[in-house]
Order: C-alpha cells, then structure tokens, then sequence
C-alpha cells in the first residue's frame, strides 16, 4: 500500500473529526436527530460541521485523483507528496475554519485543490 493511499484514508477521517470536534460536548446534543442538532449550532461548533460538510465534497476528486494517477502509472514520489501534501492542507483548512479566518481559509482551500489538479496532470 503506497503512502498516497494511506492519505486517501486519512482524508476521508479528517471531516469525522470536524464531525467530533461540532458534536463533542455540545448543550442539547441528541444523537437521535444529529443532522438537527448541527443545523442549530453557531459560532465554531457551525464552523466545524462547515468544515466536515466540506471535507466529504473535498474527498472524492481526491480519491479519484490518487486513484487515477497510480492507474496512468504517474511518478509514485511525485503521487505521494501531494497526497501527503493534501492532507497536511486540510487539516490546517480546518484550523483556519475554526478560527473563523476566512480569506486564509479559501487560500488553503486552494491550495488543496491545486494538489487534486497535479495529480491529475501527474497521470498525463
């Protein structure tokens, strides 16, 4: 198992813990209607769930990304370090999220992207 593929596993848990960090010890919490009760949520508990929302929309062309530029036989080192690279932005995209710093946040998000766009080009 290659290292990029660990960071496609990695980056399908970071939106659970955004999940975790929105929900974890929250007044109210009822995990018979979760959907509602983050519906309700304001400041960074809504900024958390903000970020897992955007973690699960992240993941596929990710994945897919990975995926694909193993199959078209891209470099594995080049593969690797913008997987790793991926992962490392959205983790800090969800610090930035969290603390609500929001040009910062859609410039790591960016840069996420620009990861999913090499691999991508890698495959050709």
């Amino acid at each position: 198992m290659t290292t990029a593929y660990w960071c496609v596993l990695i980056a399908a848990i970071i939106p659970m813990l955004m999940s975790t960090l929105a929900k974890a010890g929250g007044k109210g919490f009822d995990n018979a209607a979760v959907r509602n009760y983050l519906e309700t949520q304001t400041g960074w508990r809504q900024r958390a769930n903000w970020a897992q929302q955007n973690g699960y929309e992240a993941f596929p062309p990710f994945a897919a990304a990975v995926i694909i530029a193993h199959q078209a036989g891209a470099a594995q080192g080049t593969i690797d370090t913008l997987a790793v690279a991926f992962v490392i932005i959205r983790c800090i995209y969800g610090a930035v999220y969290l603390a609500d710093l929001a040009t910062l946040r859609s410039l790591v998000w960016a840069a996420g992207f620009a990861c999913v766009v090499g691999l991508f080009v890698a495959a050709t």
